[in-house]
């Protein structure tokens, strides 16, 4: 059974910077993509940053220059360093990957979310 497990999040005044971790768990033949989203109240769930199959990274517009999505691939593990926090980056952070697990079934997978707090 795969897992992901997210840890990082908090209350941070604006400005300020926050660490995201995400490690992926369990029996993964291959991690196709794995990312970030997030959901602010009465707003869908949106893209943050996330690496591609390719390898490359996408990130929203309104976090570019701000966050860095980084991996330890040994590690199955996805960081995103969040710098020059502001107000409106307060949301539910969500870790996302599409990979195969050790039965080579290829499946999206959620962490729990973690929440970040950013104070004006």
């Amino acid at each position: 059974q795969v897992q992901l497990v997210e840890s990082g999040g908090g209350l941070v005044q604006a400005g300020g910077s926050l660490r995201l971790s995400c490690a992926a768990s369990g029996s993964i033949f291959s991690i196709n993509v794995m990312g970030w989203y997030r959901q602010a109240p009465g707003k869908q769930r949106e893209l943050v940053a996330a690496f591609t199959s390719g390898g490359s990274t996408n990130y929203a517009d309104s976090v570019k220059g701000r966050f860095t999505i980084s991996r330890d691939s040994a590690k199955s593990t996805v960081y995103l360093q969040m710098n020059s926090l502001k107000p409106e980056d307060t949301a539910v952070y969500y870790c996302n990957a599409l990979l195969k697990s050790g039965t080579y079934t290829l499946n999206t997978y959620w962490g729990q979310g973690t929440q970040v707090t950013v104070s004006s």
